[in-house]
């Protein structure tokens, strides 16, 4: 399902030390989206200290489906990290890229799962991987492979672990300027039709 509409970031510290990182985007536009990742915000601060993220999901797409807001629903991804061990989880969300640095190679990650608030018994899922040093994880918002160009071409997944090969060792935030410096040149003066919105976590 492709999902375009505000996007949203947030992420939790736990007293554990585990860091629970969720992103975001709604559909459609307007006061209405804006009131779902409201909602959807409040309920990760929430829920956040649940072990699970398929548990997270359950509860929160019950709490959007009771709001009645259809036919907007919530895409999210979710990313738990505790030492080197990464969890994550997806509700409608582009694939996960993972950059190994010990084989230099970037694995795209997918996990199946519908938007949030469009089912209410839908069984996600969860993944988790062992992460090292030198590793990076990057989650997006569909804005950025939905970007397009002057002659109405998607720049689609394609590129993005190109990119990431190319940007893997340098520092997060440079990381995420490569990506967006890509986008900007493939538009070509394109004004962006949704949001752009990124995490990239490195393993130290």
């Amino acid at each position: 399902m492709s999902v375009a509409g505000p996007a949203t970031l947030d992420f939790h510290l736990s007293d554990d030390g585990v860091l629970t990182v969720a992103i975001g985007d709604a559909t459609g536009h307007g006061l209405k989206a804006g009131t779902v990742v409201t909602a959807t915000k409040n309920l990760f601060n929430h829920l956040t200290q649940e072990s699970e993220t398929p548990a997270i999901f359950q509860q929160s797409s019950r709490a959007l489906k009771r709001m009645n807001l259809r036919p907007l629903f919530m895409a999210m991804a979710i990313a738990k990290v505790k030492g080197y061990q990464l969890t994550l989880g997806s509700a409608g969300m582009p694939p996960v890229l993972i950059y190994c640095a010990a084989q230099r190679i970037v694995e795209e990650i997918s996990l199946r799962g519908v938007p949030l608030g469009s089912l209410t018994a839908y069984s996600y899922r969860e993944l988790s991987l062992n992460m090292a040093p030198g590793d990076v994880v990057v989650l997006m918002s569909d804005g950025y492979p939905e970007r397009f160009n002057g002659k109405n071409e998607m720049l689609d997944y394609g590129s993005a672990k190109g990119v990431l090969m190319e940007s893997a060792t340098l520092p997060p935030q440079e990381i995420i300027e490569v990506f967006l410096k890509v986008a900007d040149k493939w538009a070509g003066g394109r004004p962006q039709d949704d949001d752009v919105t990124f995490v990239v976590l490195k393993v130290k």
